[in-house]
């Protein structure tokens, strides 16, 4: 394929990361589609670790343009700590490798304040990062959002800063008896990040146009997962953009005939931050068991990460909206030890088994997991370089995983670092 998506295949931080960068190695460019430093990226490059939570994956190659598209929203302040970051460790962060849609939402400081105030404030904690994040979709929608081609226009910037300061004050000082913020301090501020990134701004979709129809190849990485879309995923419980394939099209400005692919990464068990249902968590000692050994802590939030067994309802459903061409299984080795390994392939639901994930939490709430036991596997799985060498009872498992969701097992993962990823069919 010369131009696919990798996104996550369950609630997020399956592995996108380490399954972008090694994937990038064969591609000419990296896009983010959606989200912003809400995500969490980890990616192990021989003895070194990168924590990337904005940037796309393929910045650590030299040779690699990452473009953040329009259906993204930045926070400059956090964008320019990514950059020192990487910097610092050696990697080289330029307009000739980092590029920014003209189109792209900014976060600005009364959004990260908006978010944690109207979190405090709902009976029903949603959990979200508060980074701002679903302020500025709000404010995308409502049409008052200030994107990147009006932070680079003082003159501009300046005019629709003072429209917002003069709302959003209204609402922190009546609505949450908060206090006022101050326009010259948050002006002066953004304005300076305004110089620093105008060679970095860009109209992102005619460039990638036109590196497509010069037969680039391009990996579309995606932020969270599909249980998080704002229209497919665990609604309310989600983030405020489109984790889903069809993100691609309206996050970077290119028609849907110009993505060829769709590779759902997924983990062998499944994993979810945050508030929201569950229906195969795991609150005994063998979800602690598996969150101890998989480290299983959030990279943006720090938070433990709820562990469950693996819900093939859920990758089924992921495989439909996102029409997935291929999956990416991770996380094999942590399952290593188990003697049995429960895997979910349906819910029982008005007393009838159903395969897809109903929209009403509600319904969601009444669904009985019905599972599937599985034989366990032993710590040689973790020393695996090829499928053959996996153990017969992992190798019957995928091969479960294949069949259920109708998607291939193209990769499987052992371990954090490049070289423990098994190829099993190219993508």
């Amino acid at each position: 394929m010369s131009t696919f998506v990798v996104l996550g295949a369950q609630w997020g931080d399956e592995g996108k990361g380490k399954m972008t960068d090694f994937l990038a190695e064969s591609v000419d460019l990296v896009v983010r589609f959606q989200g912003g430093n809400n995500a969490g990226h980890t990616v192990v490059v021989g003895e070194s670790k990168y924590m990337l939570h904005l940037i796309p994956s393929g910045i650590l190659y030299d040779d690699k343009l990452n473009i953040l598209g329009n259906g993204t929203v930045i926070d400059p302040e956090a964008l320019f700590k990514e950059i020192n970051y990487l910097e610092n460790l050696g990697i080289s962060v330029t307009p000739e490798k980092l590029l920014i849609s003209d189109r792209a939402q900014v976060i600005m400081p009364y959004h990260r304040l908006m978010d944690n105030l109207s979190e405090k404030s709902r009976t029903d904690s949603i959990g979200t990062t508060g980074k701002g994040i679903g302020p500025s979709y709000t404010d995308k929608a409502e049409r008052s959002g200030i994107r990147m081609c009006d932070l680079i226009k003082p003159v501009v910037f300046k005019r629709k800063l003072a429209e917002n300061i003069k709302i959003k004050n209204e609402l922190l000082v009546k609505i949450y008896n908060a206090e006022p913020l101050d326009f010259d301090e948050i002006y002066k501020e953004y304005s300076a990040y305004a110089e620093k990134l105008i060679p970095f701004v860009q109209d992102t979709s005619v460039r990638l146009y036109d590196e497509i129809k010069a037969g680039k190849k391009v990996l579309f990485e995606g932020a969270q997962g599909m249980l998080l879309d704002i229209d497919y995923g665990t609604y309310p419980f989600v983030t405020s953009s489109n984790t889903i394939a069809g993100g691609v099209c309206t996050g970077t400005g290119i028609g849907p005939t110009m993505v060829n692919g769709a590779v759902g990464v997924a983990k062998a068990y499944t994993t979810r931050v945050g508030e929201g249902p569950f229906p195969t968590e795991l609150t005994d000692a063998t979800g602690d068991w598996i969150r101890e050994k998989g480290g299983e802590v959030g990279v943006t939030t720090g938070r433990d990460r709820r562990c469950g067994w693996l819900d093939l309802v859920i990758l089924k459903t992921s495989a439909r909206v996102s029409g997935l061409t291929n999956l990416v299984v991770t996380k094999i080795d942590t399952l290593a030890g188990l003697d049995k390994i429960e895997v979910c392939v349906g819910y029982k639901f008005n007393n009838k088994v159903i395969d897809y994930f109903p929209a009403s939490l509600e319904d969601l709430a009444e669904c009985e997991p019905v599972y599937e036991t599985f034989d366990g596997w032993g710590e040689e799985a973790a020393i695996a370089k090829t499928y053959d060498e996996l153990p017969k009872n992992a190798q019957i498992y995928l091969e479960r995983i294949a069949e259920f969701t109708g998607v291939e097992v193209s990769i499987v993962s052992v371990g954090p670092k490049r070289d423990q990823t098994i190829v099993v069919n190219e993508i």
